[in-house]
C-alpha cells in the first residue's frame, strides 16, 4: 500500500515561504554590540556585556524564537493557519509573537499573572494574545492543554531550546562573542556568566567552548525561587520549587530539559535584591537600563571579577545584557513595587559602589 499525506503536500510551498521569511529576518539583523563596562585599568581585568536588547524584539530571546520557529517549521510541526502557543515569562513570547505575525499565524502566550504590563503590551502589539495563569508552575501544562484544544502547536521552549540552536557555530551567541573579542587584549575570556531560564543559552555556550577546545569556564547564575541551583548542587534533575521567580526571564520552578548540568563549571545563587541593585548601579554608571536578569548576571560577574582581583589574576569576563529596562519601569525601577515585594536593595547598592572602588565584593 502507498499513501501520501495531502496536508504535507499542500503545505510544502507555505513552509518554504515561511522558512525564507524567517531567514530573511536573520539576514536583515546586524549582530549585537559587546559593551565594555569600565573597570580601573590597574586591575588587569576587562568586563563585557553583550547587549542583546538591540535585537528587533528587544531581547536575547529573539535568537531563540527564530531558532524555535525554524526548528518547528522544518520538523513539520508549524503549519499554515494553525495557532502557535508558548509558555513564557514574557520576552520569548514577545519575540515569538513577532515571528508568528510575520508568518500570518495566530499566537497565544501562556504566562504567569505577575508578568510585567509592559511585556503584555508588547505581545499584544505584535498581534499575540495573552493567557495569564495564577500559578507559575502550571504554565507548561496549561500551554499543552490550550494547544490541544485549539489544534495548534505548543512551541515548548523549555524542551527544545538546547536542540533548536546549532551550538557548533552558524552565528550563535557564543561564536559571536568570541569573534567580537578577537582583537581585545584577552580574546579568550576566563569566564562567561549567564542565567538559566530554558537552559538553552548556557547549553549553547558550554557546548561551543568544548567544541572549540577553549579554556573559558561557564558560570550559571540563578535567582531566588528557582530549581536550577539546587538541582545542580544535588545532581537532582527532578528538583522543583513551589514559587515562581521574581526575576523575569530566568529562574524556573523545575529543572528544565534544555538545562545541561554537566557542562556548567560553577553555579551561583543570587538574591533578588542583589539583582535589582545591580541594574540600578548599571544605569547609574553607564546610563543603560536593563531588566532583572541582567542584574543577576552582573552580580555574579562582579563577584568573579572580585575573586580574580583578590587572586591577582588578569583576564576578561563576559556576560549578557538580556533586555532593556523600559519593560520593567513598573517593577524593578519602582520603589513602591519593591516595598510590596519586601525587597531591600540598599545594602547591595552600597556593596556595589564599594566594589568599584576596592574591587572586592563578598
Amino acid at each position: 500500500m502507498d499513501r501520501t499525506d495531502p496536508a504535507c503536500e499542500n503545505g510544502r510551498d507555505w513552509v518554504h515561504d515561511a522558512v525564507a521569511k524567517v531567514e530573511a529576518d536573520a539576514n536583515r539583523s546586524a549582530d549585537t554590540h559587546l559593551l565594555v563596562v569600565p573597570l580601573p585599568g590597574e586591575w588587569g581585568i576587562d568586563l563585557y556585556l553583550k547587549d542583546e536588547s538591540t535585537h528587533p524584539t528587544g531581547s536575547l530571546k529573539h535568537r531563540l524564537a527564530r531558532s524555535l520557529f525554524l526548528y518547528a517549521l522544518c520538523n513539520g510541526w508549524v503549519r499554515e493557519g494553525r495557532p502557535v502557543v508558548e509558555a513564557s515569562s514574557g520576552s520569548t513570547a514577545v519575540s515569538e509573537a513577532y515571528f508568528a505575525r510575520m508568518l500570518g499565524l495566530p499566537f497565544v502566550a501562556v504566562m504567569p499573572a505577575s508578568t510585567s504590563r509592559e511585556k503584555i503590551a508588547l505581545i499584544e502589539f505584535y498581534g499575540g494574545g495573552c493567557h495569564l495563569v495564577a500559578d507559575p508552575t502550571q504554565v507548561v501544562a496549561e500551554s499543552r492543554r490550550l494547544a490541544a484544544r485549539t489544534g495548534g502547536h505548543f512551541m515548548d521552549q523549555f524542551t527544545y531550546a538546547a536542540q533548536a540552536t546549532d551550538w557548533r557555530g552558524n552565528n550563535n551567541i557564543a561564536e559571536s562573542i568570541y569573534g567580537q573579542l578577537a582583537r581585545e587584549r584577552h580574546p579568550v575570556p576566563s569566564w562567561i556568566v549567564v542565567g538559566a531560564g530554558t537552559g538553552g543559552t548556557s547549553a549553547t555556550i558550554g557546548r561551543y567552548v568544548r567544541y572549540r577546545r577553549l579554556r573559558t569556564r561557564l558560570c550559571v547564575v540563578d535567582p531566588e525561587n528557582s530549581a536550577f541551583f539546587d538541582g545542580w548542587v544535588n545532581q537532582d534533575p527532578d528538583r522543583t520549587t513551589t514559587h515562581g521567580s521574581r526575576i523575569e526571564g530566568i529562574g524556573r520552578p523545575r529543572v528544565e530539559p534544555s538545562f545541561l548540568p554537566d557542562i556548567v563549571d560553577r553555579m551561583m545563587r543570587v538574591p533578588d535584591a542583589a539583582s535589582v541593585a545591580a541594574i540600578r548601579i548599571l544605569a547609574e554608571r553607564t546610563g543603560r537600563r536593563a531588566g532583572g536578569s541582567t542584574g543577576t548576571n552582573l552580580w555574579g560577574t562582579l563577584r568573579i571579577v572580585s575573586e580574580m582581583r583578590a587572586a591577582g589574576i588578569g583576564g576578561s569576563v563576559v556576560s549578557l545584557l538580556c533586555d532593556g529596562g523600559e519593560r520593567y519601569m513598573n517593577t524593578y525601577y519602582d520603589d513602591g513595587w519593591l516595598a510590596t515585594q519586601g525587597i531591600d536593595i540598599a545594602p547591595y547598592e552600597q556593596a556595589l559602589r564599594d566594589f568599584f572602588v576596592t574591587g572586592m565584593l563578598a
